[in-house]
């Protein structure tokens, strides 16, 4: 027999799990909630885990729902948005094309350091009565509704041994990460065919990318002249190396690439991936070379993107974080999915603390979360070639983040990810919002190959007349710059679908230019063009920044 009884029980004390516990405990005080930690002893500061940058969703999860705003201001750096050089090949970043934002725009996101913040998050959640079991490995998982599962532990017995013991709960949520507890018990796994690696690894230094380049002028077009707090994107054909401030005074850097464009083979150690680094990003290279001394660790993930069969189940148990899906480092989208999946998992016991059925919002949150990741995926298959170009890439940036903050954004900040009866008003517009983003998504590849992006070979810059040493400005466009700043609005029903209505033209407007614009540069593509999108005579897109 267990041990002891508990009300939630989640397995793995990582962002994933300690958020949610917290969520949980906020939403319903009374809950009796254990979290299993794996790992004994607080996190290490800086070298612990890759997922430093937050985007929009993940970040008002924090520091609105979770309240931990005054946190990440205190300990944690504003993240002055993503910033891209089209850099294959060259070692001085103003000589090539920069996309970025030239101040803050108004909906603020940070780069965190996880140690620091899960360690946060565990004093958290034990100051709230939350009990935090370290090093707690788990043997054992029985699921049962009826009885309550039952889980084994083993864990220290405090005279340099091992004891086991057993618990049991109402409610089971694997939060283990890419140990993917209960996926493996259930054989949930499902692949998504986007493959992609990555490599990072963290300097105890600062990386001031502003001083990279000697031209006055190009340090001073961004206000702040702090890129370095950017997460900043060297780009190149089938890749994108990031730069990621830590708070402690680490920096993080990371090469996420195609696997067949840029095998693993050649960077998975890191005199490989600084080998690499020297052949494709020299601009980095040469102030990494100083920096050797100051290496922290070295990881690699290879084909890191999965999907999940199923994550929400009405006999009690569920799934969040990496434990069940993960896309891809681009956009930051981890804490986003969190964020949406624990306010599912909220929800369900909720509906169940009430005596209500679980069948119908089960099935119903697994499936909008589904649709979600779906989209989401979108924005990578296929397009890794694309980051090569100075032409296409700009253009597809732009209509990503118009999508995400139009569409998902609006519902999270709104909070209508559980609102059936918005969702299935709204069905036939938000069904055209992914239309529109597949038929976008796949404009783009084309646009890509038409111009013979997608062939180029690893190590081939961009051609010099489409990478001009210029700063495309999204802060300059007015309507883009006050989509970001309206997340925080405030609506009621009748302004809520006001807006979603009003987000969703917009979008159409948008595909209606980028088809323009595509059809301009390459007229082959309207005999190929996607079903569904329609040009206009325009020409009112991002290149108009650069004047």
């Amino acid at each position: 027999m267990a041990d002891c009884w508990h009300d939630v029980l989640i397995m793995g004390g990582g962002l994933s799990g300690l958020t949610l516990a917290l969520q949980l405990k906020q939403a319903m005080p009374e809950l009796d909630i254990k979290v299993l930690e794996r790992r004994l002893g607080p996190a290490p500061l800086a070298a612990h885990k890759v997922g430093e940058s937050s985007v929009e969703i993940g970040a008002h999860y924090f520091s609105e729902t979770l309240g931990l705003r005054a946190h990440l201001d205190r300990e944690h750096l504003r993240k002055f948005g993503f910033r891209f050089f089209f850099s294959e090949g060259e070692s001085d970043l103003s000589s090539v094309t920069e996309l970025g934002a030239s101040r803050y725009l108004s909906t603020p996101s940070w780069q965190i350091d996880r140690g620091i913040f899960e360690n946060h998050l565990a004093l958290q959640a034990t100051l709230q009565g939350i009990q935090v079991e370290e090093g707690a490995a788990v043997k054992r998982i029985e699921l049962d509704k009826d009885l309550g599962h039952e889980v084994e532990v083993e864990c220290p017995d405090g005279a340099g041994g091992l004891h086991r013991h057993a618990l049991r709960a109402k409610w089971i949520v694997d939060a283990s990460g890419r140990a993917s507890l209960l996926k493996r018990k259930l054989d949930l796994a499902e692949g998504n065919g986007h493959r992609a690696n990555a490599v990072w690894f963290r300097l105890d230094t600062r990386l001031d990318i502003d001083n990279w380049a000697n031209d006055p002028e190009w340090r001073q077009r961004c206000d702040p002249a702090a890129r370095w707090m950017s997460t900043n994107h060297l780009c190149g054909a089938g890749y994108w190396l990031w730069l990621i401030p830590l708070s402690s005074g680490a920096h993080s850097v990371g090469i996420v690439a195609d696997a067949d464009l840029h095998p693993l083979e050649g960077m998975n150690t890191f005199d490989k991936a600084m080998a690499w680094i020297a052949e494709h990003q020299p601009c980095v290279h040469k102030v990494l070379q100083n920096q050797r001394d100051t290496l922290m660790d070295f990881a690699f993930f290879r084909d890191f993107s999965h999907g999940c069969k199923q994550v929400f189940s009405p006999e009690r148990w569920a799934i969040t974080g990496d434990a069940g899906m993960f896309l891809d480092p681009f956009y930051s989208p981890g804490s986003d999915f969190i964020a949406i999946s624990n306010t599912y998992i909220t929800k369900l016991i909720q509906h169940d603390r009430a005596g209500e059925s679980l069948r119908m919002p089960a099935l119903f949150y697994g499936e909008v979360l589904q649709s979600f990741y779906q989209s989401t995926l979108s924005l990578y298959e296929g397009q890794y070639p694309l980051f090569g170009s100075p032409r296409v890439m700009p253009t597809k940036v732009l209509w990503d983040y118009t999508y995400y903050w139009g569409v998902l954004c609006l519902l999270f900040f709104q909070d209508r990810l559980a609102d059936r009866a918005a969702l299935q008003e709204l069905h036939a517009p938000l069904m055209r919002a992914r239309e529109l983003n597949s038929g976008i998504q796949a404009l783009l590849r084309q646009w890509g190959q038409a111009t013979d992006l997608s062939a180029a070979q690893p190590g081939d810059g961009p051609r010099r007349d489409d990478n001009p040493p210029c700063m495309l400005d999204q802060a300059s466009l007015p309507w883009f710059a006050e989509l970001n700043a309206s997340l925080r609005d405030q609506l009621d029903d009748v302004g809520f679908r006001e807006r979603a209505h009003k987000n969703i033209a917009q979008l159409e407007q948008l595909a209606s230019e980028i088809v323009g614009q595509a059809l301009r540069d390459a007229p082959s593509l309207r005999a190929q063009l996607p079903p569904g999108l329609t040009p206009v005579d325009t020409h009112a897109l991002l290149f108009k920044m650069a004047a």
